[in-house]
């Protein structure tokens, strides 16, 4: 006759099993400037999504389908990447695996960055995918070169007091610390740029600075 208790330790077992496995696959991601996300992209782009499909992307080392999400976008501007335009990109089919949800009601904008790989663009919820009208103005005018111009910087992100930059050409992201948010201040109106003797600084503004700026300094 099985002891009940024995049932009962295998499927807490089974439970503890799967709550570790859920814990091993859940997305974690590093805060990131939205600077920083635009240098590290190969896709910067501002589009509208207009389907959603479940597609398999070849097969795992168990020989089981991998599965993704094909969202079918149009491409209102690319700001970064190739002279083709982008028409599909790829997620994860959850959140635990870093998969993006994007609205696909098509009068909805998204600033999008992402990774090109063989068989398309990949998105992850470690990119900077924000909807168009949730972005500052200063940071919709930083995306046609002022970001790019910051790219030779480093954004070294504070995550406490005290902290300080370890190089000329870093600059140091408090918003964490100072608002309790990533997406602070710096975050949306800042940029690290580099002056003219190749350190670089943070310079608040939408328009190209002078020759040599003051630390935060408006245009």
């Amino acid at each position: 006759m099985n002891n009940p208790n024995n049932s009962v330790l295998a499927t807490l077992v089974v439970l503890l099993l799967w709550r570790v496995k859920e814990i091993a696959e859940a997305c974690s991601c590093s805060p990131m400037h939205p600077q920083q996300a635009f240098c590290n992209a190969d896709i910067v782009i501002r589009a509208k999504v207009v389907g959603r499909k479940e597609v398999n992307s070849g097969n795992d080392v168990y020989g089981d389908p991998i599965k993704r999400i094909r969202y079918d976008i149009k491409q209102i501007k690319m700001f970064k990447g190739p002279n083709e335009a982008v028409e599909h990109i790829f997620t994860a089919p959850t959140s635990a695996m870093c998969g993006v949800s994007l609205d696909t009601d098509s009068s909805k904008e998204y600033l999008i960055t992402g990774k090109k790989e063989s068989d398309g663009v990949h998105v992850t919820l470690c990119d900077f995918v924000e909807p168009w009208s949730d972005l500052t103005h200063t940071q919709t005018l930083s995306l046609n070169q002022r970001y790019q111009s910051g790219c030779v910087c480093r954004i070294v992100r504070c995550p406490s007091l005290p902290c300080s930059i370890g190089a000329p050409e870093e600059c140091l992201w408090t918003d964490g610390v100072l608002e309790s948010s990533y997406h602070g201040k710096q975050a949306k109106y800042f940029t690290c740029i580099p002056r003219s003797d190749a350190s670089c600084n943070w310079y608040r503004g939408s328009h190209a600075p002078k020759k040599e700026f003051l630390d935060i300094e408006d245009p």
